[in-house]
């Protein structure tokens, strides 16, 4: 493998090690606001979040499972408190 190549392997590899680690604690961040009785836009629209993740990445934080659990509890905790945000007409 040429020196170039395999820097830019290397680079690649710790730039992507380095993505995960921010996905990691971006999706920390959500769940614990979720969980704090954040509603998850609100969440999402944290600087804290859109600077540091492309909608790329967002969209696959959304993947994660973690993440998932804490908008079914907001779901569910929305029903429980019939705090569905649509008006009493």
């Amino acid at each position: 493998m040429p020196q170039s190549s395999l820097s830019a392997s290397i680079k690649k590899f710790l730039e992507e090690i380095a993505t995960d680690a921010v996905e990691e604690r971006v999706v920390e961040y959500v769940v614990r606001e979720v969980r704090n009785g954040r509603k998850l836009t609100d969440a999402l629209h944290d600087p804290y979040v859109r600077n540091r993740l492309s909608d790329e990445k967002l969209a696959h934080v959304l993947e994660n499972p973690e993440v998932i659990g804490a908008i079914e509890a907001e779901i569910a905790s929305a029903f429980n408190t019939k705090e569905f945000g649509f008006s009493d007409q």
